[in-house]
């Protein structure tokens, strides 16, 4: 699983833990959410197989309900964390290659 996460989390920073409460929760722990952002400027992807169009793996697994899940490296989705081909654009502005971790159904 270490694999995966360092696939996904290619060019990001760790920007620390923000403490969320919802409305009219009264005596209740408060909820602890991660927040993650891209590194600001140029490109996510600045040394990994950069000989390559556009760096996407692909990933084996057997419990899925799609034949083909893409996931988002670029941190731009709208639909994140799945990918929505925001990395396109992204790619074009800052000459970079990154794109989708794509899990497919064995």
């Amino acid at each position: 699983m270490a694999t995966l996460a360092s696939t996904l989390c290619t060019g990001i920073s760790y920007a620390g833990q923000v403490p969320v409460k919802r409305a009219g929760e009264v005596g209740r722990k408060k909820q602890r959410v991660v927040v993650v952002r891209a590194e600001g400027g140029g490109g996510i992807n600045p040394e990994i197989r950069k000989n390559e169009e556009k760096v996407v793996d692909s990933v084996v697994v057997t419990e899925l309900s799609k034949n083909i899940t893409p996931y988002c490296r670029c941190w731009r989705s709208g639909t994140f964390p799945l990918c929505d081909g925001s990395h396109v654009k992204h790619n074009k502005a800052n000459g970079d290659n990154v794109g989708p971790l794509l899990l497919k159904k064995q």
